[in-house]
């Protein structure tokens, strides 16, 4: 392609409107030899003549449905990443299954590469992404597979709204951590130990390293947690005055109950 923009187009329709002979022409012209094709029903990998296994994807998909009505409804070119975004909506109906027909919106993205020697551009692999309910009319036509997902989707934001009431005071917690006003030892000790295991996981450490780490955060943070609720408690003794604790700290006193802590 001289300009991914203009010309991708063009080729999108022959690769889903023409004739067999156009379709295998068009594989052959722009894409490379080891290009790779991801779906949500099938992918190939990129190796030398991988391009081949995408000759008979695109072949299947025009014995399924010989006729299929297409609209390039966007394009967008990220030049510097050389990657092509295409939005389309097409109706895919399969001659062989009696009332089958699937209107679907899907976004293609072709990563493209362009020859040192070459100005022009190859699409080194498209990938085709669908949104679920989008996929599932597929195997599941006549609205029934995008009235399931609509009922899981709607029961999965009734979950969040209540998920995130309920946990309230972790968003708050996570605000004042932000803001650096977090009070006390054990708000300070469990945001802390958060930090840490969510560093640890976002960086990938993996293996034991990553699994002791997390785990020394969280016995951090259960030491943090127990410190402080023996001060709390023993305060509480004192200022109510009937609690005690020996000089070496290993005896607590509560009213009637008496708490040993082993040496």
């Amino acid at each position: 392609m001289d300009d991914p923009v203009k010309d991708i187009g063009p080729i999108v329709h022959l690769l889903t409107q023409g004739s067999p002979k156009e379709q295998e022409t068009t594989i052959n012209t722009y894409f490379t030899p080891n290009a790779s094709f991801t779906h949500p029903f099938c992918r190939t990998f990129s190796f030398n003549g991988s391009r081949l296994l995408i000759h008979a994807i695109f072949r299947w998909y025009k014995i399924m449905s010989p006729q299929i009505h297409l609209h390039i409804d966007s394009i967008a070119f990220d030049q510097s990443n050389l990657l092509l975004y295409i939005t389309i909506t097409q109706t895919f109906a399969i001659w062989f299954v009696p009332f089958h027909r699937s209107p679907v919106t899907l976004t293609t993205v072709l990563s493209l590469t362009q020859p040192p020697s070459q100005k022009k551009y190859y699409i080194q692999s498209q990938n085709d992404l669908y949104q679920v309910d989008q996929f599932v009319r597929f195997f599941l036509p006549w609205n029934i597979g995008r009235n399931l997902v609509f009922l899981w989707h709607s029961f999965a934001t009734l979950c969040c709204v209540v998920l995130a009431v309920v946990f309230a005071p972790f968003t708050w917690l996570e605000q004042s951590w932000a803001e650096r006003r977090v009070e006390g030892r054990v708000g300070a000790g469990f945001m802390g130990a958060v930090e840490r295991v969510e560093e640890w996981r976002l960086k990938g450490s993996g293996g034991d390293s990553g699994a002791e780490g997390a785990g020394e955060a969280l016995g951090d943070l259960a030491e943090r947690v127990r410190g402080a609720g023996e001060g709390v408690d023993g305060e509480r003794g004192r200022l109510g005055g009937f609690g005690s604790m020996g000089e070496e700290g290993d005896k607590m006193q509560f009213g009637n109950m008496q708490v040993v802590k082993p040496n």
